[in-house]
């Protein structure tokens, strides 16, 4: 066992240093993870401390036993400080909450994906009636009224203007924090007609940004006008991550199917239109024997690949998710142009070192997480795939058959293992499973990466000189068929299932057995994969009783295992993420036995349900209030209450200062069925005080 070990330990001599992003990694996340904000100078003074010891320890010449933990802390500390860093750099103001409309003046920077509510823009805000210059955020994302208006327009809007909004239950997506990282300090939604304005000229940078995306829209709508909404819709996500014509229904059915991921721009697109560039320039160089006999054709390939990522990266619009997959496929083509393999396990170690670098806040984001799983476990299938000898001769059937099945072989086990890796993310963060994901991904992976992607290249390119229609309308039969198969797998029986999200601790502990399985080479390496399993194994705590949402205008309570909505059809997206999380399936309110108004809504009968909530702005009369806390044990105002009737002695009563100080909340009851306490947990507690939270403080009492 002793030598077993020991040759174990030795395999490793060239692997160690590819744990080092790994303690990058978590420096980044244990940031993410403080409940409040912490100082600069400490964490700068503790990774220069860090970062000696291990450079002393080097040069002392220490065993690797020694150096090893110290690079690994070094790294930690250096992810930690470089963090705070960032978010040192992107800081900006954040709008307040504004109770009645105003005046905002500023620049469509993009057109955004629509909401339920209507079209949306990116806005740089040039002025904010109430909202001094040095308070007004660096851009909006508004949702306006009619068609959305294009970039590079001067708008002027009467809008109700807010905050980014707070994460829809404790632990769930943190819409606020990633807009914090995009300098987003503020969403409106406009009153009125959008009207052009007067501005100022625009900065240099502001301008050559609205171009871009100006014509990056231009292009969406001629390739939406080619196609027609259904397929052009999704050609144009595709190519320039414009949603806007994209049907919800679809894009639930792609969902529902496990091919989400075609729809949005992420490292699968960027692998193929690289690789499509790669291969085509090569191509055309040993085509041309006299530039052949002079170039390596290879290198020139490589040129091809990074200029075609690039340019594909500015016409989508240079999401985060393809920030970081621009990032990953060029340095794979610069490693083919110093002359190394360009798809190695060290390859990727330095492009998540990059990416966390440049973006530490990826490291909470689902897209970094699945991408950089799925390929480090796809790195380790190629460096466990064994190397099969060449045929001297067979007849060409027989190496057909071979190849073939060759190929079917290796893309089911690429399509297993890819899954299998991010499946614990998919659980965790969109509380879904497709069921038949592998059977449409294995229909669907030829038609995309060798007829959709190459063919939307070509086409985006020729498009501006009017020679695009062929490849596009290729292109629109691949999609066509690939949202046939879409909707065909998501109507087969049980084609998704729910899965409940696990405690915050096991996606950490699944990471790490993922990664474990992926960088250990040899026997050891499937000591990881019962941690790797940690989300789907972990045992779930029971569903809260109740849930209300931020400011208390939406509610939701368990009963016979299903959630039950109060507001049917409002906020419904607060809604569906809170059930999803708990693996609850929402169902509307019945009819009978609620007595609804314009303002509030609570049970017919005294303790039929648990919650009756008041959503109007105006505080309820102490009548009101009397007959709100007779209905139910737990009452939701909107606005704050100074005193309470003798009906609500006994009842747990939330108003608005609780919700200005906790957000929503989930609430357990405690005790017996008719026991009168309960356990409550805020959004604000999950948050804390950090700058992309600023109005947390300390949540009302649990």
């Amino acid at each position: 066992m002793r030598s077993f070990l020991k040759d174990q330990i030795d395999a490793q001599a060239l692997r160690w240093r590819l744990w080092a992003p790994v303690a990058f990694g978590g420096g980044c996340a244990v940031y993410f993870a403080l409940k409040t904000e912490p100082s600069l100078w400490p964490l700068l003074l503790a990774a220069v401390a860090a970062f000696g010891v291990w450079l002393a320890a080097r040069r002392a010449g220490l065993r690797r036993g020694w150096t090893l933990p110290l690079m690994l802390l070094a790294c930690f500390a250096l992810g930690l400080t470089g963090t705070k860093l960032r978010t040192e750099a992107v800081t900006a103001p954040i709008a307040p909450a504004m109770a009645a409309p105003t005046v905002v003046e500023g620049w469509v920077v993009d057109v955004d994906s629509p909401g339920a509510a209507g079209a949306r823009v990116v806005l740089a805000p040039v002025r904010i009636r109430g909202l001094a210059p040095e308070a007004t955020p660096v851009r909006l994302r508004a949702t306006v009224r009619g068609e959305a208006p294009e970039p590079g327009q001067a708008v002027r809007l009467f809008a109700i203007l807010n905050p980014p909004p707070a994460p829809a239950s404790p632990g769930a997506y943190d819409f606020g924090r990633n807009a914090f990282f995009q300098r987003m300090g503020g969403v409106a939604f406009t009153v009125g007609e959008t009207r052009p304005a007067l501005l100022p000229h625009p900065p240099a940078s502001l301008r050559r940004t609205m171009a871009i995306n100006g014509l990056r829209y231009d292009l969406a709508r001629r390739i939406v006008e080619r196609l027609g909404p259904r397929t052009g819709g999704v050609a144009a996500a595709m190519t320039t991550g414009h949603e806007a014509w994209l049907d919800p229904a679809e894009v639930d059915r792609m969902r529902d199917s496990g091919l989400a991921h075609i729809l949005s721009i992420s490292g699968l697109h960027m692998a193929v239109v690289g690789g499509f560039a790669f291969f085509l320039v090569r191509l055309l160089v040993a085509a041309w024997p006299w530039l052949a006999l002079r170039v390596s054709g290879k290198k020139v390939a490589a040129w091809g690949g990074l200029i075609a990522v690039g340019t594909y990266l500015v016409v989508s619009g240079a999401p985060p998710p393809a920030e970081r997959a621009a990032i990953t496929a060029a340095i794979a083509f610069l490693a083919i142009l110093l002359d190394r393999q360009a798809i190695t396990m060290h390859a990727l170690a330095v492009a998540a070192l990059v990416v966390l670098a440049l973006q530490p806040e990826a490291i909470v984001t689902p897209g970094f997480q699945m991408s950089f799983a799925a390929t480090a476990a796809l790195v380790a299938l190629v460096e466990a795939w064994p190397r099969r000898p060449k045929e001297i001769s067979a007849p060409w059937p027989i190496l057909a058959v071979q190849r073939a099945g060759a190929w079917l072989g290796a893309a089911v086990l690429a399509s297993l293992v890819a899954g299998a890796a991010t499946g614990p993310f998919a659980m965790q963060h969109f509380n879904r499973t497709a069921m038949y994901g592998l059977l449409a991904n294995l229909t669907v992976a030829p038609i995309s990466d060798f007829l959709v992607m190459p063919a939307l290249a070509l086409g985006a390119l020729l498009e501006p000189l009017g020679l695009g229609a062929p490849f596009l309308w290729l292109a629109g039969q691949g999609i066509a068929a690939t949202l046939a198969v879409g909707g065909w797998v998501a109507g087969l029986p049980g084609a998704v299932r729910t899965v409940a999200s696990a405690p915050d601790v096991a996606l950490p502990i699944a990471f790490l057995g993922v990664l474990f399985c992926c960088l250990w080479r040899g026997p050891l390496r499937w000591l990881g994969l019962p941690f790797a399993c940690a989300v789907l194994v972990w045992p779930r705590p029971p569903a809260p009783d109740l849930w209300i949402g931020e400011g208390g205008t939406q509610a939701a309570f368990v009963s016979g295992g299903k959630a039950v909505v109060v507001r049917p059809g409002v906020r419904q997206f607060a809604v569906d993420v809170w059930s999803r999380r708990r693996g609850l399936e929402a169902i509307q309110r019945p009819g009978e036995g609620w007595a609804c108004s314009r303002l509030a809504c609570a049970p017919a009968e005294p303790g039929a349900a648990p919650v009756a909530i008041w959503w109007g702005r105006r505080p309820p009369t102490r009548e009101q209030l009397d007959d709100l806390c007779r209905s139910a044990a737990v009452v939701g105002i909107r606005a704050a209450v100074v005193t309470l009737p003798a009906a609500c002695e006994g009842r747990l009563v939330l108003d608005g200062v609780d919700w200005a100080r906790g957000g929503a909340v989930e609430l357990w009851r405690t005790g017996s069925p008719s026991a009168k306490q309960w356990r409550a947990r805020w959004v604000a507690e999950t948050r804390g005080d950090r700058p992309w939270s600023p109005t947390a403080a300390t949540p009302p009492p649990g």
